[in-house]
């Protein structure tokens, strides 16, 4: 990985510890990494033009600055060096960049997680199998948080727990909007309730057939959520020959147009997700 030389004074707003560093200039912020970058650094201090960074984060967004500021007052610098060093080792991994908001998003979340664990309260995330089976690079990555939490800090994050850091990590993919990502999760579950709930079945979650049938209901999510119609040949043959799954289909309809808030969704998606239900229960049929 090259190397990045500052092209300007930076001014120290936090040492977080010898090898990180929040500084700010240009009205931006900034989280530096180098080896010794922080030491005995203090507010204030300036960081000189052409010194060499291994790498950087900037924090833009005038929200996300203010927020972060709150947080580096209030959370503990071993926890947010443990965040952002593992964002680091996530940003190396997938080869891409991930959204500011990660950066304040995460490490606020982790910070009351950990509270709560610590009082023995642990909060029950209702879409962990949704989470695993739709976001399983993320889930795996929210693994390498926990590790060294466990290690460093020595509080064991339940699986429940990496669910919500798996959200947090696809969200930061994904533009930042969180909000977008636990929708499209909470829909996913309350059709596959209402595909249950219907057919008469209690649908086993660790399935390949689960995970196919819930693959299809995400890629219906986020086609209609980014407005990216398809269109549908077979509507009428779908109508004819899988009554009920598209009489279920048109219900999911109704269900994604109340989540949404949209007025209704095509009939095209409507054929789609009747032959997805049709495949789903000869499926359990089996």
């Amino acid at each position: 990985m090259r190397d990045i030389v500052l092209n300007k004074d930076s001014k120290v707003v936090k040492s977080f510890n010898n090898n990180i560093v929040l500084v700010k200039d240009d009205e931006k912020e900034k989280i530096l990494f180098q080896r010794g970058i922080g030491f005995g650094k203090r507010p204030g201090d300036i960081i000189k033009k052409g010194t060499v960074i291994e790498k950087i984060f900037i924090i833009e967004d005038e929200d996300n600055q203010r927020n972060f500021n709150e947080i580096v007052n209030r959370v503990d610098s071993d926890l947010i060096v443990i965040v952002e060093e593992v964002i680091a080792e996530i940003v190396d991994e997938l080869g891409e960049e991930l959204s500011e908001n990660i950066h304040v998003g995460l490490v606020d979340h982790l910070y009351y997680a950990i509270k709560r664990l610590k009082n023995n309260e642990e909060i029950q995330n209702p879409f962990l199998v949704e989470i695993q089976t739709l976001y399983p690079q993320e889930f795996q990555l929210s693994q390498k948080i926990s590790d060294r939490i466990k290690e460093e800090l020595q509080i064991e994050i339940p699986e429940g727990e990496k669910g919500f850091i798996t959200l947090h990590i696809h969200s930061a993919r994904n533009n930042g909007k969180l909000s977008t990502t636990i929708k499209s999760s909470y829909l996913s579950n309350a059709i596959v309730q209402h595909v249950e709930k219907r057919l008469k079945v209690k649908i086993n979650k660790k399935s390949l057939d689960y995970a196919r049938f819930l693959t299809h209901i995400r890629f219906t999510i986020e086609r209609i959520m980014t407005n990216s119609p398809i269109k549908n040949d077979l509507i009428d043959v779908i109508k004819k020959r899988y009554r009920i799954s598209y009489k279920i289909a048109e219900e999911v309809g109704k269900i994604i147009c109340k989540i949404l808030e949209i007025d209704n969704i095509s009939e095209d998606e409507i054929a789609y997700l009747a032959m997805h239900i049709e495949r789903f229960k000869v499926s359990l049929s089996k």
